[in-house]
């Protein structure tokens, strides 16, 4: 797809029923997410293709939010709210008062963030421990730490994948993975209703799976409910974690909270563990880039002063801190240009139409822009745009630059942009600055090409292996 988008920047492939249009031109991404955007979306083809992992039969969206959708708006209003309430600094310029005043939603923005720190920081110092000097695969650690963290925060479930002392939550979130990957291949075969009609091939695999996931959920979910049921302090309880909020406003459809559960993992678990070990990788290839990284994380949280482990040093990192590491958010962002978590985002047309490049599309007909394609085109960022450069994200005074959401793709733009953007980018600087922090890390083969897992998600196919060590100036780590 790269290379076809490389000759044509839009493209249409045919088939018996219908024909995919790709493009990786800005211009029709602005129009498809923006100015016509009420004309592109899902419809029962494609919701049929992933009801057994998103469930989006049931109005339920994250990353293509249209406001159209009810329960599509429910959910994206309660994960805005979860996910730190962000969102609404963008529309209150008097947020940095109720901050300081600890009011309103800046209170529950604390309260939330300081959970979700505790958690992560938690988790790095346990795996940590158990990675030190030793080699393991970077995105099953990242998976699992984001699983444990999600479930923790969204759920109020200690799934505890890390050590692995939950078997029924192991069990899930390998059915879970498994299941992704499956679900994906129904886009590429057409036979899939045959073969899951006679459940045969990869369709009975993907039904023993989606058994476990349910099993799992529904175990959750009543859980839930029985606990909210016998609380004394309903207050305190409701505003614990996202699913309380949602038993709140549909505890009779367990189906209606399935589909929450599994659309908030799919949404926060892969696209994080994702990045974080593309991260890695680029990293330990450009050892001159993880050390500038490193100098800066350290510099914005005063490592001149003595600190003896890792304890200490996540103590230190804040949200001001944070917003001191800039390159590190270059870096970041450098990393999903070059490996967005999904490779491709489709819509479908609903009614005849003419993208601005002059490409017609009928109505039916599936398109899709393409972020991995897109962060690799010359004619968008230039010769070097196969390169790994942090340094095109920084502008003269050292601070980090935004570019175009219709060139930079990963999160989307305009009405569907992503919601749980900024949490996701201080999840990703949390875990970077503790680990980069403390650690050095190396491929334990530096000869080893990653290659992707077919699948919904860019995963890596095979273990990435990394080797870990100190890095000095910690005494006890």
């Amino acid at each position: 797809m790269t290379d076809l988008a490389e000759k044509y920047k839009t493209y249409r492939v045919t088939s018996l029923f219908h024909a995919d249009v790709y493009t990786s031109d800005p211009a029709n991404v602005e129009y498809i997410l923006k100015t016509n955007f009420e004309n592109y979306g899902k419809d029962l083809f494609m919701k049929a293709t992933t009801d057994s992992i998103f469930r989006v039969g049931f109005g339920i969206e994250l990353h293509n939010m249209n406001g159209s959708n009810e329960e599509g708006v429910k959910f994206s209003r309660a994960f805005d709210d979860a996910n730190a309430l962000t969102f609404r600094r963008y529309i209150d310029i008097s947020w940095k008062i109720k901050k300081f005043l600890n009011i309103g939603y800046e209170a529950k923005l604390k309260k939330n963030m300081k959970v979700i720190d505790e958690f992560i920081y938690m988790v790095i110092q346990i795996k940590i421990a158990q990675m030190q000097k030793s080699k393991d695969d970077s995105l099953d650690l990242f998976m699992k730490a984001t699983t444990d963290s999600i479930f923790r925060v969204g759920f109020g479930i200690e799934l505890d994948n890390m050590n692995g002392s939950n078997e029924e939550g192991v069990k899930f979130s390998r059915a879970f993975d498994d299941a992704n990957a499956l679900t994906f291949r129904r886009y590429i075969d057409i036979s899939w209703k045959i073969k899951k009609f006679l459940n045969i091939g990869y369709e009975a695999k993907l039904k023993k799976n989606m058994k476990v996931i349910d099993e799992f959920i529904y175990m959750v979910i009543q859980i839930k409910i029985a606990q909210m049921q016998k609380s004394k302090d309903d207050s305190l309880l409701k505003k614990e974690d996202i699913l309380s909020r949602f038993v709140q406003i549909n505890d009779n459809d367990p189906k209606y909270l399935r589909d929450v559960i599994l659309n908030f993992v799919l949404a926060g678990k892969d696209p994080i563990a994702i990045t974080m070990c593309w991260f890695i990788y680029e990293l330990c290839k450009r050892p001159e880039v993880q050390d500038k990284v490193a100098k800066e994380i350290r510099e914005a949280i005063n490592m001149n002063e003595e600190i003896t482990n890792v304890a200490e040093f996540a103590a230190r990192v804040s949200e001001a801190t944070l917003e001191k590491m800039q390159y590190l958010h270059a870096a970041l962002t450098e990393t999903i240009r070059l490996y967005p978590a999904l490779p491709v985002d489709p819509k479908i047309c609903f009614s005849d139409d003419v993208l601005p490049d002059g490409c017609s599309v009928k109505k039916g007909d599936v398109v899709a822009f393409t972020p991995y394609a897109m962060g690799k085109m010359k004619f968008i960022w230039g010769d070097d745009a196969h390169e790994f450069k942090p340094e095109r994200w920084i502008d003269h005074n050292g601070r980090f630059r935004t570019e175009s959401p219709y060139k930079f793709t990963a999160f989307q733009a305009g009405p569907r942009t992503c919601l749980g953007r900024d949490f996701a980018y201080r999840q990703l600087k949390i875990f970077a600055s503790v680990l980069l922090g403390c650690f050095m890390f190396k491929l334990s083969d530096e000869n080893n090409v990653p290659r992707y897992r077919i699948s919904i998600n860019l995963h890596i196919d095979d273990p990435l292996q990394i080797c870990v060590f100190k890095r000095p100036g910690l005494h006890n780590p």
